[in-house]
Parts: structure tokens; C-alpha cells; sequence
């Protein structure tokens, strides 16, 4: 009962902290904030999570741990381009509830070697998932083969809008780039030019059966 207690409290935890930092950013937040938005001691919180690097860093790990999840859930039925639509609308959807992370970015990387250490190990390994992927699309004929350079760049230029989406936002502030489901639009017309006539075709009837957004999934 002590353990399920002290979970349930670090859960709590964490919901407030992703709270406070996606609303005030990583810099302005401190640990006594968070305690005081739950109505409990600064010494309860520190019990759990001693310093703001524990803190994000558990947030970071819970993210990564759901994320992770998306990549690897699919149906049988799923085309490797509706997989590939369906991800895309989750993470930006991942940017949205998690937005701090992509926001303050360096400022995280700058401070915390450990998380940058860990944000280092997973582009890595998202990297694999990503060129697994551009593989499937060319063993179903989805994709036109080229020159790996112009591949790496490809998908180097994808994991730049993932990782500074947010931020962009913020500083260029365009109403066309602003809406949701803009990243995800974005990432197609970046892939789309290396798509086949069969690639296109599937394409245009997975966007046709989703839509862009979460929002669009829900509403069907």
C-alpha cells in the first residue's frame, strides 16, 4: 500500500510539473512551484524527486516510454504510409502535451548532461526507426529509390522539424504554420516528392480516411 501511495504521488508529480513547465517554461519553474501548486511541503516533493534534472528527467523517460509505444503499435492491416500518418499525427500531438521539452530544448541540453545524454540515445535510435521505415516504403513500392545522401538529408531534415516545430511557432509566428496538423502536412510535402504514383495514390487515401489531426480521427 506505501509503494502503490508513493507512486500515485509521483505521478502527481510529474502531471504538475508538465503543467507549470509547459505554461512558464523549464527556467522559471522551480521545484517549490510545482510543491505549491499541489498544496504540498517543498520536503514531500523532494522526497520523490531531489532535484529539477530528476524531475525532468522522469518526464523525459515517461514521454520516451509513450512514444516508443506508437512506433511500434500497428494494426495488421495498416499500409506502411497510413503507420507512417498515423505517427506523424501523434507526435505532433506528443509536441503539444509535452511542449516544454521542445521548447526549452537547449536550454535543457545546456544544463542537464544526463537528459542530453538520453535526447543524444534516442534521435539515435529514432534515426533506425526512421530509415526502417523508408526501407518498408520502398519494399512496397511506395518510394522512389535515391541517393542515400539525399535520403540521410531527407530524414535529417524531418527529425529538424519534429525536434524545432514548436518553436518556430513561436518565433515566426505564420497563421498557416501555427494550426494543428501543419507539422504533420509539412513532413509530406518533404517526403511526397519521393513518393511513387502507387505511394501518392495510398497517400492521398490515407489523408482522405484521417484527415491531419487527432481532432480529424475523433471526429470520423
Amino acid at each position: 500500500m506505501e509503494n502503490t501511495k508513493k507512486l500515485k504521488t509521483k505521478d502527481k508529480i510529474l502531471i504538475a510539473a508538465i503543467e507549470q513547465y509547459n505554461e512558464f517554461g523549464v527556467q522559471v519553474i522551480t521545484s517549490r512551484h510545482i510543491a505549491a501548486k499541489m498544496g504540498i511541503s517543498h520536503g514531500n516533493l523532494d522526497y520523490h524527486y531531489k532535484t529539477k534534472e530528476d524531475i525532468i528527467l522522469a518526464i523525459y523517460e515517461k514521454m520516451r516510454s509513450e512514444m516508443s509505444d506508437y512506433f511500434i503499435s500497428r494494426k495488421p492491416e495498416y499500409s506502411s504510409i497510413e503507420h507512417v500518418h498515423l505517427l506523424l499525427i501523434q507526435l505532433e500531438e506528443f509536441q503539444y502535451r509535452y511542449r516544454f521539452i521542445n521548447l526549452d530544448v537547449l536550454e535543457i541540453s545546456r544544463t542537464y548532461l544526463n537528459i542530453t545524454s538520453l535526447i543524444q540515445k534516442t534521435s539515435e535510435y529514432r534515426k533506425l526507426q526512421m530509415d526502417a521505415l523508408f526501407e518498408e516504403f520502398l519494399s512496397d513500392e511506395y518510394m522512389l529509390r535515391i541517393e542515400p545522401e539525399t535520403r540521410e538529408s531527407v530524414q535529417h531534415l524531418i527529425r529538424i522539424i519534429i525536434t524545432f516545430w514548436l518553436s518556430q511557432r513561436e518565433v515566426l509566428a505564420s497563421n498557416k504554420f501555427t494550426e494543428k496538423g501543419a507539422m504533420v502536412k509539412s513532413i509530406w510535402a518533404l517526403i511526397t516528392p519521393y513518393l511513387t504514383e502507387k505511394g501518392k495514390e495510398e497517400r492521398a487515401k490515407v489523408i482522405a480516411k484521417y484527415g491531419y489531426t487527432q481532432e480529424d480521427i475523433d471526429a470520423r
